[in-house]
Order: C-alpha cells, then structure tokens, then sequence
C-alpha cells in the first residue's frame, strides 16, 4: 500500500533500525521505544489485522517470535520479562493499520509501561460464561 508507513520501512524509502528480516516479517525498533529494546515484528505482506490471517500466514509471521523475543531478552541481562502485544483495530488502540506484533521488554515494575486486566468475574454468572462460550464456538470457523 502506498500510504502505509509500514509497507514504506519494508521496502526501504523510510528509514528503521532493523534487528531481524527473513522473507516473511521485518523485525525493527519501535521509534517511540516504549522501554529500550521495544520491538516490532511486521509481516512483510500488507494485512490489516489479525482478522486478515489465515493459518499459513500466522504460522508464518506468529513463528518467528520466540526467536526475536529470546534475542532480546539475551541482549540485556537487565530485561526480567516482556509484554508481546498486538492490537487490533482502533478500539484496541491500534494506530498502524498493518498489523503488527509489539515485543517490550521490561525491566522494572516503574516504567510507565502499563497494561491493567480489570476484574469483572463478579459481573457473570457462570450461564453467562457459558452463553459467551457457547456463541464463540458456534462462530469458529473449521
């Protein structure tokens, strides 16, 4: 896509700090570098999402990050672990619409990096986590 800054870094017109490539992903530092060593493993095909995967694609792009990510721990012997998220759609504050994976190391509980999993099992009923369940398994596809 011509307007995607993504799909610019890969084919090399904007400039990016690349610590892996293969045929499939580019793998470069976040500019915003979210805590040092924030990474980005793109896919090198444009999708948008995750909801534009099919099983190959996944296998292919999802594979390469255990790689990537144990070469960033081993980097700094300060990371003590790491957040790999991947947002999908502007709701789940996706900003880049090709997708892509974020691997942030983390070094200490202070730095600003946050992620909060608020506690609503009070609100449901196990006939209401098993009615979620049940539509989930009735929309898989095979």
């Amino acid at each position: 896509m011509s307007d995607c800054i993504f799909c610019k870094i890969i084919n090399g017109e904007l400039p990016s700090t690349t610590v892996y490539e293969d045929n499939e992903v580019k793998a470069f530092l976040d500019i915003s570098q979210g805590t040092p060593g924030h990474t980005l493993v793109v896919p090198k095909k444009h999708v948008a999402d995750i909801f534009e995967y099919d099983a190959q694609f996944a296998a292919a792009v999802f594979s390469r990050i255990p790689k990537i990510a144990r070469a960033i721990k081993k980097s700094d012997p300060a990371i003590k672990g790491m957040n790999i998220v991947n947002n999908n759609g502007a709701i789940a504050y996706q900003s880049v619409f090709h997708s892509h994976i974020h691997i942030v190391p983390r070094y200490t509980t202070n730095d600003d990096f946050k992620m909060i999993f608020k506690d609503n099992s009070a609100n449901y009923t196990p006939d209401d986590l098993q009615e979620i369940a049940t539509r989930i398994k009735n929309s898989m596809e095979e």
